[in-house]
């Protein structure tokens, strides 16, 4: 049976790189064996008859697709944001997909902003738990717009959640020959979360002996992700630090249009979307870097058991930008859709 992909573009540059990078899939011949089902849900959906995602939207991904592919949202012309939150953070939380998966590798020594870093150095992943922390929107305010305001944000974590994002990174590690498993947190200051992490990554790290299990503090982290980001495999912590280091490791291999992404619950449909934003002054522009996008279709794929023509797009993105194949953020002369159809075309020729 082939393989059905919800494809989500969104707002802003996603209807630009979506697009793109479904080109490049399709030169892997891939689209033979895989039927991709377009939506349109997006600020003109939403500004249009107030939709953000039909009720039944999640049940439907869930039950009639095996992976989601979304670009990016977030429009000015709806300033809450709320179609963003409700079609986004509504998979996360309503799928349950806990794991973030941010792979960070870096392709050509001229994208990285530290000095004498070569791409040997910068190849790790960062497993971010996706579904619990702060991210649950609990909390409060008291007397607001008041000089007495008090205003509370909840972190939540849950022995199932904890351990099972842990057990998550352990096996990635596993399965794709990686050595080493950190654990980042706060739990000198943060004690109470802190302390269900270290009792859980402690019991989980026992049972992958052969696994290299350690633990860092998130700001010393952030020091050494900088200083010495070769020392790095495998990196699992909580949805707010998480959120935070996967921006500075984008920084490390080139900036966020060259970073992928995947949310993952393993056995059920999972989500894959490039983690830069919508970008409107960009927009309609095709200045837009696709490569983000291009990586992530490439992790889709991977997800669904294409091995091959992952593999092959991966490698044609490493020619792209070897080569200034590229948008002129990573160094390159060509726009959009340019980029998209030259790393396609060296697919083809694979």
């Amino acid at each position: 049976m082939k393989k059905r992909i919800a494809v989500v573009p969104g707002d802003g540059i996603g209807k630009e790189v979506i697009p793109a990078a479904l080109s490049v899939v399709r030169a892997t011949g891939a689209d033979q064996s895989i039927d991709f089902t377009e939506f349109d849900w997006s600020a003109d959906r939403y500004l249009k008859d107030g939709t953000t995602i039909p009720s039944d939207g999640f049940a439907m991904l869930e039950r009639d697709f095996d992976a989601i592919f979304v670009g990016a949202l977030g429009d000015p012309r709806v300033p809450t944001n709320i179609h963003a939150k409700e079609i986004l953070l509504g998979m996360r939380f309503k799928m349950d997909l806990y794991a973030n998966l941010r792979p960070v590798k870096l392709l050509d020594e001229s994208l990285c902003p530290l000095k004498n870093v070569k791409p040997s150095d910068v190849d790790f992943v960062v497993v971010r738990e996706n579904t619990e922390g702060p991210y649950v929107d609990s909390g409060g305010v008291l007397k607001q717009g008041t000089a007495d305001e008090v205003a509370t944000q909840e972190d939540f974590n849950t022995r199932k959640g904890v351990e099972r994002v842990i057990r998550f990174a352990f096996d990635y590690a596993r399965k794709h020959g990686r050595k080493k498993v950190l654990m980042s947190d706060k739990s000198n200051v943060m004690t109470f979360a802190g302390g269900l992490w270290q009792r859980v990554f402690k019991l989980v790290a026992v049972e992958y002996a052969e696994i290299q299990s350690s633990h860092m503090y998130v700001d010393a982290l952030c020091m050494h992700m900088v200083r010495d980001p070769k020392q790095f495999d495998v990196i699992v912590t909580n949805n707010m630090f998480g959120d935070i280091i996967t921006d500075l490791a984008a920084a490390i291999q080139g900036g966020l249009g060259m970073a992928a992404s995947g949310n993952i619950h393993p056995g059920k449909t999972s989500m894959f979307e490039p983690v830069h934003g919508s970008a409107p002054p960009f927009a309609g522009k095709n200045i837009a870097n696709p490569i983000g996008s291009i990586l992530t279709s490439a992790m889709m794929l991977e997800h669904l058991g294409f091995t091959a023509e992952a593999e092959k797009i991966n490698a044609a993105v490493l020619a792209a930008v070897q080569q200034k194949k590229t948008t002129q953020d990573v160094g390159g002369t060509l726009g959009t859709k340019e980029c998209a159809a030259w790393i396609a075309e060296t697919v083809s020729k694979s």
